[in-house]
């Protein structure tokens, strides 16, 4: 298992899947969305990944922080999954991406299984697709 961390996130790939946790509760702004990506993009090694992206320990997550996420965060990933602790969170993510339709496929769930379950059929049908 590759492992690489921060002062604030652990990104880890166990079983070909991208997993990130958060060490402490923190508040995301620019600064820290840019050390995530830097971090999340030389665990990667210029591989895309699928990532479970747990939400747990993130107190808020300011527009500026969210804008570049949206713009310069979506390199090397296949798709992502992002674990909430609340239903509502999960809802207004996955209302959010109906109608942003985002280049990369991203999902809310409040299950971490469910998560890596919906990560890994994007898996099979992206590998399956490779011998068509």
């Amino acid at each position: 298992m590759k492992e690489l961390e921060n002062d604030f996130v652990k990104f880890w790939i166990e079983d070909g899947i991208l997993y990130s946790q958060f060490k402490k509760p923190i508040i995301v702004n620019l600064e820290r969305i840019k050390a995530l990506i830097d971090l999340r993009t030389e665990i990667s090694v210029g591989k895309k990944q699928y990532w479970c992206y747990d939400f747990k320990g993130i107190e808020y997550y300011d527009k500026e922080a969210r804008d570049y996420a949206e713009s310069h965060g979506q390199d090397n990933l296949h798709a992502c999954a992002a674990v909430f602790h609340s239903h509502i969170a999960k809802f207004t993510l996955n209302t959010f991406m109906l109608l942003k339709k985002p280049v990369v496929p991203l999902k809310g769930f409040t299950q971490k299984k469910d998560a890596v379950n919906w990560l890994n059929e994007i898996k099979k049908k992206n590998e399956q697709s490779l011998f068509v």
